[in-house]
């Protein structure tokens, strides 16, 4: 099973149009199934009960797919310790791998195993694994957010969302870049007049929305598990479109990093411009950059 193409931007504003203006919830012939499942969630208005935790679900390369296997299980307990370490303790993550690596002792972490056999990319498989292990995973109303087995989480991410109680989710509006290859680091946000070819985080990075879910709906979990189908550039009209209005969050809190040697991305030839973007935009303020490698439980430069 592959990625699910993104929709086209003029089809997108048309499909928001209706049924934000005129309260069409009934899908059309030719929408794509995440449209169908952000139309039902729509029609469904869920109306939000508190949120109690945060969950992450991390889907993880197979060690067939990879050169450096060893190097994958230390990104992944890199990732891992950055939730363990977050002050806010109400939170969980559920890995989906054909085989998972030593990972933290947590009783908060779970691993669901992969059994599909289908050559292939797998990760979006990975993905609908994981969503659709919802009901089990999130019994209660909260935050489900999928994350890559390799970004990291800055520390008071999970308390802001818990505390701020955002009614239909958040999205990483801002967030790091890093270049493991150099280790220069570049903020990626919304543009600003003296830097027009910045891009928000969330075109960049897949660990970008955290969206509200309630397990007492069913047309969420249905939603979730069709809208990470797509590309996470996907997500802000998915979300819309189901009408949850997502919150940036109040500043970069996720950590992406590039040419680390296994990186998605560069097996379909789309990290270049990410690393141009590192080069353009690198944080060169040493106070900053010490700031955010502590933020992000990285070791600290001379």
């Amino acid at each position: 099973m592959a990625q699910v193409p993104a929709v086209p931007k003029l089809t997108r504003a048309r499909h928001l149009l209706r049924a934000s203006l005129l309260g069409k919830t009934d899908p059309t012939p030719e929408m794509a199934e995440s449209e169908r499942a952000a139309l039902a969630l729509r029609a469904t208005q869920m109306s939000m009960r508190a949120a109690g935790q945060v969950t992450f679900l991390l889907p993880l390369v197979g060690p067939a797919h990879v050169s450096d296997w060893a190097a994958v299980a230390a990104r992944l307990t890199a990732t891992l310790e950055r939730f363990i370490e977050q002050d806010d303790p109400n939170w969980t993550a559920t890995i989906c791998c054909q085989e998972t690596p030593d990972i933290p002792d947590d009783p908060r972490i779970s691993v669901i195993p992969f059994t599909d056999r289908a050559p292939g990319n797998d990760k979006w498989r990975k993905l609908r694994v994981l969503n659709e292990a919802l009901p089990d995973l999130a019994p209660h109303p909260g935050y489900v957010m999928s994350f890559d087995a390799d970004d990291l989480l800055r520390q008071g991410a999970v308390q802001e969302m818990l505390t701020r109680q955002a009614a239909g989710g958040y999205l990483a509006q801002s967030g790091y870049v890093m270049d493991a290859a150099t280790g220069d680091i570049a903020l990626a946000d919304r543009r600003a007049p003296d830097a027009p070819m910045r891009k928000p985080f969330w075109k960049l990075c897949g660990s970008c929305c955290a969206l509200y879910h309630d397990p007492n709906t069913p047309q969420s979990t249905r939603f979730l598990t069709e809208m990470t189908q797509h590309e996470h550039r996907m997500f802000p009209y998915l979300a819309r479109l189901a009408g949850l209005a997502l919150t940036p969050l109040s500043r970069p809190s996720v950590l992406y990093m590039l040419n680390h040697g296994e990186n998605f991305g560069a097996r379909r030839g789309r990290v270049g411009y990410k690393t141009r973007f590192v080069k353009k935009y690198r944080i060169d303020d040493p106070d900053d950059l010490n700031t955010i490698r502590r933020d992000f439980g990285l070791p600290s430069q001379n």
